[in-house]
C-alpha cells in the first residue's frame, strides 16, 4: 500500500463550491463550470471535487487544498469551460507554465492574475501532482474510470508535508454560498482586464517617457559642454 500522510489540520482548509472525501485519496477532481453529481464522484473515490468559476481565486482555493494535502497526486481537470474566464485552460497553463509578474502563462483567461499564491506554493502544486485533462467530459462514467485508474498509479504522498497558505476573500464574497466568490460575467471580466492591461501599458509608457528624458537632457548636457569646449579652444587658438 502507499504511503500516506496527515494533510493539514481542518482540511480542507479553504472553504468553497465542493465536497470532500477520503482525505488519503491520491485523486482531486474539478469540474470547471458543470455541477455534477460531487458527492458521487467522491463516493467513486476522489478526495476532493467542486466546480471553479473564476481563473483567479476559485483557482487559489483549488490549490490551497491540494497543497495543504500531500496524499493528492492527481488532479482531473473535467467538464464545460467558463466562457471568458475560461476557468480550465488557466488551470492547465497555470500548472505547466506557472505565473510572470502575477499573470498565468499561456492563458486567454480574462483576469489570469494570482495574488495569494507565493512562487513556493505554485511550485508545490507543479511538484505534486499531475493534471489529468478530460476538459468538456460530464459523463460520471469516464470520470469514475479516470478516477480508478489513477488510484493504481498512486505513488504515496508528496514528500513534503502539508503546506498551508491564506486565500483571503475578495470583497462581497461568501454571499452566494459558503466561502464561495461571486463570478462576473464573461463581458465584464473582458473588460476589467483590458482596463487592467490598459493601466499596465500607462505605467510602461511613463517609465519609457522617464528614460527619453533622461537621454534626452544627458544629450543637451553634453552638447552645451562640447560647445563650451569648441569655444575655449577657439578663444585660446585665437589670443596665440
Amino acid at each position: 500500500m502507499a504511503d500516506k500522510k496527515s494533510p493539514a489540520s481542518g482540511w480542507p482548509i479553504v472553504q468553497g463550491d465542493f465536497h470532500s472525501g477520503d482525505a488519503q485519496s491520491s485523486v482531486a477532481v474539478v469540474t470547471m463550470g458543470s455541477h455534477l453529481d460531487e458527492q458521487g464522484i467522491c463516493d467513486a473515490g476522489a478526495a476532493i471535487c467542486g466546480s471553479c468559476k473564476t481563473e483567479n481565486l476559485g483557482l487559489e482555493k483549488i490549490i490551497a487544498n491540494i497543497i495543504s494535502n500531500p496524499n493528492i497526486r492527481f488532479v482531473i481537470a473535467c467538464g464545460t469551460e467558463v466562457k471568458g474566464h475560461l476557468a480550465g485552460e488557466s488551470f492547465i497553463a497555470l500548472h505547466a507554465n506557472g505565473v510572470e509578474g502575477g499573470k498565468i502563462v499561456g492563458t486567454k483567461g480574462a483576469i489570469p492574475f494570482i495574488e495569494n499564491l507565493d512562487d513556493a506554493a505554485i511550485k508545490r502544486f507543479q511538484e505534486q501532482v499531475e493534471v489529468v485533462n478530460i476538459m468538456e467530459s460530464e459523463d460520471m462514467g469516464a470520470i469514475t474510470a479516470k478516477i480508478n485508474e489513477l488510484k493504481g498509479r498512486d505513488p504515496g504522498a508528496f514528500e513534503g508535508d502539508a503546506m498551508i497558505v491564506e486565500v483571503k476573500e475578495e470583497a462581497g464574497a461568501g454571499e452566494e454560498g459558503v466561502g464561495e466568490a461571486r463570478p462576473l460575467s464573461g463581458e465584464l471580466a473582458l473588460i476589467h482586464a483590458r482596463m487592467k492591461t490598459i493601466q499596465m501599458m500607462v505605467t510602461d509608457i511613463g517609465y519609457r517617457d522617464r528614460f527619453a528624458a533622461g537621454v534626452y537632457s544627458g544629450k543637451v548636457e553634453g552638447l552645451m559642454i562640447g560647445l563650451i569646449v569648441s569655444f575655449a579652444l577657439l578663444g585660446f587658438l585665437l589670443m596665440g
